[in-house]
């Protein structure tokens, strides 16, 4: 169970989402919008950096707790293996419940909930506080004597399964699977911010979970997907600590420090009594849905696209059991990667500063990746294709600079 089941399983998720985008822009049903795929794909790429570190952290503790343990389980078995994946399931339940009902649970999970839209690229902004708190959830399994490895390597596999549900393609499917399974109709009215569908159905694999405790809620009116109070920005550092940052304002804000400690496991919105209501946006304008949307800047579109498919490789260097790269080369990329998001985002928002950050990404993570392929005795074929990403992507960006890339292009994603 030692493989790293984020990487194994990236192919599949990836296949899957490009199949889904592909059947959207067909039938133009504007499930998807350039910009929101954008963050969510950069996103996501920096986030499966931060899976695999989270989980390098919580494996000695893990391993620590297992010592307590009265017995060790047979993974080999199928009956253990089931009853591994039952508990895993059954604590995420009470986990998301959690990451919904509580501020400090909601300041790390809102992010997820952040995007107006619900697709494939949707299911992989996950948050990058989220992780510590969904892992330390499921140290009750390795007391009652299940491996640390195998809890871990479930937790991942139950997350990759979490993927399917994130889609408006695929509609109710007959009513004695929707009894019994996470289905994507249920996971639709999880994602919604309609009224009657706030903080419902918070199951990962199997529905009836909800069904027992009193949050299921079946979709019977359409959707509208994201915050009651959207972040209204494509950067993932603001959109990761927004909440923590207003948590973090009222508590050093209120004058008392009974409210200065409570106030992070309160019901999600409570505020100290001597603080005023906060005053936030709201996803309708005289009643109907506005979407948060930005002035570009022109003609870069098609380079987020390439520099989206060529950052996939630089995402497994870091996260792949295979990867000739070191600790602390990892860490590196890894942080490459946060600042490639934050660049994109400020394209999309016509920020200044992200053609000087990109292009300072760009360069240092060309040269800084070849360097470390090159050294570790990776076979050249790598370096070679690392060295000509960085060629293409310094002159393709310096054309968009100047001006000379032209018009943007045609959107394929419907508004």
């Amino acid at each position: 169970m030692s493989i790293n089941v984020y990487a194994v399983a990236t192919p599949f998720v990836i296949a899957l989402a490009l199949a889904e985008f592909a059947y959207c822009v067909v039938r133009r049903n504007g499930y998807y919008r350039f910009q929101d795929s954008i963050a969510s794909m950069g996103t996501a790429v920096m986030n499966q950096c931060v899976n695999v570190a989270v989980a390098l952290l919580v494996l000695p503790l893990f391993t620590q707790l297992g010592q307590l343990a009265p017995w060790k389980l047979d993974v080999s078995s199928p009956l253990v293996m089931v009853s591994l994946f039952l508990g895993v399931d059954f604590l995420f339940y009470w986990f998301h419940r959690f990451g919904h009902r509580t501020n400090i649970g909601w300041a790390a999970h809102s992010p997820h909930h952040s995007t107006e839209e619900l697709n494939y690229a949707v299911a992989l902004r996950a948050s990058v506080t989220q992780r510590l708190f969904s892992f330390l959830f499921y140290w009750p399994l390795v007391v009652v004597g299940f491996p640390p490895e195998a809890v871990l390597a479930m937790v991942a596999f139950h997350l990759v399964l979490q993927f399917i549900p994130h889609t408006r393609v695929i509609p109710k499917l007959p009513r004695w699977v929707e009894s019994w399974l996470n289905t994507p109709s249920h996971h639709r009215v999880h994602h919604a911010r309609n009224d009657g569908y706030l903080d419902k159905n918070y199951a990962g694999f199997l529905i009836i979970w909800d069904r027992m405790f009193g949050t299921y809620a079946e979709e019977t009116a359409p959707c509208s997907y994201g915050l009651t109070t959207p972040a209204k920005t494509w950067d993932p550092t603001a959109i990761n600590f927004q909440a923590w940052a207003r948590l973090v304002g009222d508590a050093l804000a209120t004058k008392s420090r009974w409210d200065r400690l409570r106030i992070w496991v309160m019901p999600t919105g409570w505020r100290p009594a001597d603080l005023p209501p906060r005053s936030l946006g709201y996803w309708k304008r005289d009643g109907v849905e506005v979407k948060f949307s930005s002035q570009e800047l022109p003609g870069i579109r098609s380079y987020l696209v390439f520099q989206l498919f060529a950052s996939m490789p630089f995402m497994l260097l870091v996260s792949h059991h295979a990867s000739p790269l070191s600790g602390w080369q990892k860490v590196a990329l890894s942080l490459l990667l946060w600042a490639m998001a934050t660049a994109w985002s400020g394209m999309l928002e016509s920020k200044r500063w992200s053609p000087p950050l990109e292009l300072a990404r760009v360069l240092v993570m060309g040269l800084a990746v070849t360097l470390w392929l090159v050294r570790a005795g990776a076979p050249q074929a790598w370096s070679a294709l690392t060295a000509a990403w960085l060629l293409v992507s310094l002159i393709w960006l310096g054309a968009a600079r100047r001006g000379v890339a032209g018009q943007a292009p045609v959107n394929p994603f419907p508004s």
